[in-house]
């Protein structure tokens, strides 16, 4: 079994012992159980609590600091997996936290609503956030060598980077198909009271047809057959399982920008895919320059959130059809970047509306060339 470097780590050990709850927070699938299990087997002497097992649900039920601190016993560490999926845990963690404080608290979650609700009153104050995503294209860069990376871009854009789909390549398919039925949104259909699962079926389905384009919430309810705050609701929760994002546009009432519609795009590649049934390779598809830009723009999201980048993040489109891909914000600065899958495509003049409007720090067309600059500095 490969065994590849994960970035958050780094962030994880920075907070190791700062006597805050630690909580890792990702879709299932993408190695949090693992990440968190080396780092407490480092230290040994760990308990490992597991959401997703019956009894250790039904050993918390109704857990006071007595019976919390008879269940810990000399542990130093205790690592809670899947956690949303244990009642009342954000009030376990508070009674150990404030009254066992010798131990270390480690915490993972597959579901950012559930997680957050439970615990964002409890542990105010009290906790470090941290999410994991599949691998990074700079992970993978990191292990397997610039050249060897290189030559699997058509792969990872097919296939995506959950880790099982890198270390078992030849099942692939099989192994997407399975995470986008079992486990993509399980704990939405477990907790948020989802009544009609086949809206939500639809609904991604939608949208990974529509990827890299402006999506209109009144077009998906008539595509869907559901209200518009129905659909808003479940784009929302699906955000929340880290299945899509939303990029909202850039408008700071420059004449004629488009300010209303929005972009959404999938964490990663290989989900979309599954999603609508397509594995082609590149040369036999029609949406490879769709599939350029959701994996350069969800590997850029992914890398600026490792590296703790608090900016904002936009596209830019005029009535007059001017467009910009993808615009980072920090600091009242702006940096402007296109996607472009054909080298040859990569001459793009960015719009004299946007240079002449906004503070610009830089401006890059992103070709497979630039691959290199564009993710993988930071690793």
């Amino acid at each position: 079994m490969l065994q590849i470097a994960r970035k958050l780590k780094e962030n994880l050990l920075a907070q190791w012992n700062s006597g805050k709850v630690l909580i890792v927070i990702g879709p299932r699938q993408v190695g949090k159980t693992t990440l968190l299990k080396s780092l407490c087997e480092a230290e040994g002497n760990y308990l490992f609590i597991n959401g997703d097992d019956p009894e250790d649900r039904i050993l918390l039920e109704n857990a006071g600091e007595n019976k919390l601190r008879s269940i810990i016993g000399n542990h130093k560490t205790v690592f809670f997996d899947e956690a949303q999926r244990i009642k009342n845990i954000g009030l376990i963690l508070k009674i150990i936290h404030d009254q066992i404080k010798e131990v270390r608290l480690v915490v993972s979650g597959s579901s950012a609503l559930e997680i957050s609700n439970e615990l964002n009153e409890p542990l105010t104050g009290r906790k470090w956030e941290f999410n994991l995503f599949p691998f990074t294209y700079g992970e993978l860069q990191h292990h397997f060598g610039y050249v060897n990376n290189a030559k699997n871009l058509s792969r990872y854009m097919i296939y995506g980077m959950y880790p099982e789909v890198i270390t078992n390549y030849e099942n692939a398919e099989g192994t997407l198909k399975q995470i986008s039925g079992s486990y993509l949104y399980k704990d939405l259909l477990q907790y948020q009271g989802i009544r009609k699962p086949e809206i939500l079926d639809k609904l991604l389905l939608a949208l990974a047809l529509q990827l890299g384009a402006e999506v209109n919430y009144n077009e998906l309810s008539q595509t869907v057959g559901a209200d518009r705050a129905t659909i808003e609701q479940y784009i929302s929760l699906l955000e929340k399982a880290f299945v899509v994002f939303r990029l909202n546009p850039l408008s700071r009432n420059v004449r004629n920008e488009i300010n209303t519609s929005k972009k959404i795009y999938f964490y990663d590649n290989g989900i979309r895919n599954a999603v609508i049934g397509n594995f082609k390779s590149l040369e036999f598809r029609q949406d490879t320059g769709a599939l350029w830009e959701n994996f350069i723009i969800s590997e850029r999201l992914k890398m600026l959130n490792y590296n703790q980048w608090h900016g904002r993040f936009y596209f830019w489109r005029t009535y007059q059809q001017q467009e910009i891909d993808w615009i980072e914000e920090i600091d009242g600065l702006f940096s402007a970047y296109e996607f472009k899958w054909n080298p040859k495509k990569s001459t793009k003049i960015f719009p004299k509306t946007f240079i002449n409007n906004y503070p610009i720090s830089k401006t890059l067309t992103v070709t497979p060339d630039q691959i290199d600059e564009f993710l993988t500095n930071s690793f």
